[in-house]
């Protein structure tokens, strides 16, 4: 018996995903899955480039902006909330295609999450304080001794995923690395195709830079206002623009430089994100060609699945 097949279409920030996914969507009969760790808040619909209103009616799309800003989301809510969504699309008689960025969220889903308590709110607190104070990078090193294998993956900026693993080593006494070789996910049981959009350097940069551009004439700086206004959760609080933007409010410099530096910060995420991807030999790289139009590139894909 033929497994039931699950795609994903992942790739940088500005890459086309969502366009490209929604003609992928229509030709397959499928329903969309956000694979994004910040479309799944409300209000933050420019800063995290949620799919338009028009893309969303043509095609249903889940996990996007359902959430307070003011709450924690984490993998394995994520992982409780795709899995949900999955069951309820091949109810309808269609094909789950997730579409997105988040490589940690691919991971838990195509290859599971391991079981742990979950962890003590005092021990998370201290490791954050202990971020503020001396760094991420204190956090990064003290990993490196207890955890070189987890370390390597993991950028030294990255305090959630930093905290996240420490906080496992001090509940269970072993190192994260070694409980995620146990777990199991949607590989064993479903038919994956995974496909990532790939283009020049260049023409990414170009398109990260021209799509901040568009965010400011579309209203980001008085998105940012409203979320800077409220209390923010420690997920939601590192989407980019928020910082960058603060900085202006709070006179460190002018408006140009909150978008230089969003520019910069933007790049520097895509290439994080490339390099997550080029980890995983699942992926089916599909090249950009100039300016091809999105529904020439969910053919290409289409070609691939059949």
């Amino acid at each position: 018996m033929s497994l039931k097949r699950i795609i994903f279409l992942v790739g940088p920030t500005a890459s086309g995903k969502s366009a490209a996914a929604v003609c992928l969507a229509r030709q397959l009969g499928a329903e969309i899955i956000s694979c994004d760790s910040m479309q799944v808040y409300r209000g933050m619909d420019i800063l995290t480039s949620k799919p338009s209103s028009a893309l969303r009616k043509r095609i249903p799309h889940r996990l996007i902006g359902f959430l307070p800003p003011s709450r924690e989301y984490d993998v394995s809510q994520y992982r409780r909330d795709a899995l949900a969504a999955i069951k309820a699309i091949f109810k309808n008689g269609k094909t789950p295609l997730f579409v997105g960025g988040t490589g940690l969220y691919l991971s838990v889903l195509v290859d599971g999450i391991f079981k742990a308590k979950p962890p003590k709110s005092s021990l998370r607190n201290k490791l954050y304080r202990q971020a503020e104070i001396k760094g991420s990078l204190y956090l990064y090193n003290h990993l490196k001794k207890i955890d070189p294998e987890a370390a390597a993956r993991i950028h030294p900026n990255d305090t959630r995923r930093l905290v996240r693993a420490l906080e496992v080593f001090e509940a269970t006494g072993k190192p994260i690395s070694e409980l995620q070789k146990h777990r199991r996910g949607l590989g064993k049981e479903y038919d994956i195709r995974i496909f990532c959009l790939d283009m020049t350097r260049d023409e990414l940069y170009r398109r990260i830079d021209r799509r901040v551009e568009g965010m400011f004439k579309n209203g980001a700086l008085k998105e940012a206002k409203k979320l800077l206004a409220l209390k923010l959760s420690r997920t939601a609080e590192v989407a980019i623009g928020l910082r960058e933007i603060k900085g202006y409010l709070d006179g460190l410099y002018d408006l140009e430089e909150a978008k230089r530096l969003m520019q910069r910060n933007s790049r520097h995420y895509a290439k994080r994100q490339l390099t997550w991807f080029r980890k995983d030999k699942r992926i089916k790289w599909i090249r950009i060609k100039g300016n091809e139009r999105a529904g020439d590139i969910a053919l290409r894909i289409l070609k691939e699945i059949r």
